[in-house]
């Protein structure tokens, strides 16, 4: 993605945030005749040391662990908060509207999980994630029914290859961090989120 200086995450650690916080992504891949092809999903991010590796499953009927089988080299994408900026914040008015957002781009080397336990414990720890409470409804549902559920579905370890983190709060602008800060922190949840963010990176203002 286009990544001016100002805007490039400083600590990985933002970038591990913000996908644990916004775990539904976009992933890509090629198809058979070269277009991109997206599916949405969540996915839960584990780290091995440093590396980071992000598992997730599809659908069988759905073609994108074919593609991700065949070209195991992908793109995942995080969207974090977003939200329009008037440029009602500056001082002077020669200024233009613009878009604040947070977003993670991650390059993925994929690697399918087709046995049934490992499956299993894949999917143990995205219901963790979500609803730990479900874990034992599930084990309750018994094992013919579990292991139909388990063959409807392809599940995959993506590990990253590289990752950038575009955190976009106009740094470069410190003149106007604090009307932009008073103005998210009283808009909807995105807003406030991203008046968090400004926080969290120092984002002030005089």
């Amino acid at each position: 993605m286009y990544l001016p200086p100002q805007f490039k995450a400083k600590d990985e650690a933002h970038a591990r945030a913000l996908m644990r916080e916004r775990p539904f992504a976009s992933l890509i891949s090629t198809d058979e005749t070269g277009l991109p092809y997206v599916t949405h999903l969540p996915l839960h991010l584990q780290e091995e040391g440093e590396a980071l590796v992000l598992l997730g499953h599809v659908a069988k009927p759905n073609p994108h662990w074919r593609y991700l089988k065949a070209r195991p080299q992908a793109l995942v994408t995080f969207l974090g908060p977003h939200a329009y900026m008037s440029p009602k914040v500056y001082p002077d008015l020669a200024r233009v509207p613009t878009w604040n957002y947070l977003a993670v781009h991650c390059t993925v080397q994929a690697v399918l999980v087709e046995e049934p336990a490992a499956k299993d414990a894949l999917l143990k720890k995205l219901i963790g994630d979500h609803e730990p409470p479900y874990a034992a409804q599930w084990r309750g549902l018994g094992e013919e029914f579990a292991h139909k559920m388990l063959a409807g579905i392809v599940a995959f370890e993506l590990r990253v290859t590289d990752l950038q983190c575009k955190l976009k709060l106009n740094q470069h602008r410190p003149e106007a961090h604090a009307a932009m800060q008073a103005t998210y922190a009283a808009g909807g949840e995105d807003s406030r989120a991203l008046a968090a963010w400004m926080d969290k990176l120092g984002l002030h203002g005089h």
